[in-house]
């Protein structure tokens, strides 16, 4: 399983100890909205839990202005946002642990994971703000199923046990 470590410690006299980040890819078509948006609101909402990735199967030359808006309005600090480009399935680790699809009605990529799945989120592109405010509420709900079910308490440690499952 590929796995980034992260430095942690299981008391206060204890060294640190690197405990395996999951590394997890949004994966769309264009990159350009919704898994730009997942990748940033998982990073929002879990930094350091794991790797948040994502990329697209043909991307765009640029992130929507209206996924910017909206990750903005939602607290991404605008240093994030301005690094922020749309990728290609090439960029990402030849192996995830997590493999999030948007529900682009594409084929879906043969990435090597060991979980997949397909949110099936409708796409706000060009859209009204209202679409893409639903489009951000649904990735958070998402998000926090995902965070259980990746075994991460809300302190960012994985459940001894919960990983086995995935291997």
């Amino acid at each position: 399983m590929t796995r980034e470590p992260s430095a942690t410690t299981t008391d206060a006299t204890a060294e640190p100890v690197a405990i395996a980040r999951p590394v997890v890819a949004f994966v769309c078509t264009h990159n350009a909205c919704r898994s730009q948006m997942a990748q940033a609101l998982a990073e929002r909402m879990m930094p350091g839990e794991a790797t948040f990735l994502s990329a697209g199967t043909d991307p765009a030359s640029h992130v929507d202005a209206g996924a910017l808006e909206e990750l903005s309005r939602r607290g991404i600090p605008p240093e994030i946002i301005v690094t922020l480009r749309p990728k290609y399935l090439s960029e990402l680790p030849t192996r995830v642990d997590w493999l999030v699809t948007m529900g682009c009605g594409v084929a879906c990529p043969m990435l090597p994971c060991a979980h997949r799945e397909d949110w099936g989120l409708k796409d706000p592109t060009g859209g009204p703000k209202e679409h893409y405010a639903a489009c951000a509420e649904d990735i958070l709900l998402r998000l926090v199923d995902l965070r259980v079910r990746m075994g991460i308490d809300k302190t960012g440690h994985v459940h001894k046990g919960d990983t086995d499952e995935r291997d």
